[in-house]
């Protein structure tokens, strides 16, 4: 059976590039017994403005009541990945070489959870990253966060 992450991704994408949009990612957060947070991003080449956020935010809502993915209440956001932009997908790593990144793992690897450096590139299912003088293959299943770090 799928996982409710990927049933909500199944569900929601159609809608996302419905109104032109594209499903960057998601994020369901439990918080609690009762309660949840399911964060949508979202982008465009041309960047997202407030109407789009609106607009797939009330159009989500509605799938999301007919369907009922989620048991119990919980509270939709909807946003651009932004400046410090989560990456979900191995593709989002290839398209993000020359950025640096902060990637947490769900459990260690060589020693340690957190990594920061450079993303140098994708090999099969592991992600490049320089970080301290050495170079890194990290295993994308292991990979539990990443954002790029932004330049100011």
């Amino acid at each position: 059976m799928a996982s409710i992450q990927q049933r909500l991704e199944d569900l929601l994408g159609p809608v996302v590039a419905s109104l032109g949009c594209e499903l960057w990612g998601l994020e369901y957060m439990p918080q609690g017994k009762h309660r949840a947070v399911l964060r949508i991003y979202i982008d465009k080449p041309e960047g997202i403005g407030v109407e789009d956020c609106e607009n797939v935010s009330r159009q989500s809502s509605s799938v999301l009541d007919v369907e009922d993915p989620i048991s119990g209440e919980y509270v939709l956001e909807v946003s651009s990945p932004g400046m410090d932009r989560p990456l979900f997908k191995l593709e989002q790593f290839a398209l993000s070489v020359g950025e640096k990144a902060s990637i947490r793992l769900r459990i260690a690897f060589d020693g340690r959870r957190n990594f920061k450096g450079l993303l140098k590139g994708v090999e099969n299912d592991e992600v490049v990253l320089e970080a301290d003088g050495e170079e890194y293959l990290l295993p994308f299943e292991l990979i539990d966060k990443a954002n790029i770090i932004p330049r100011f």
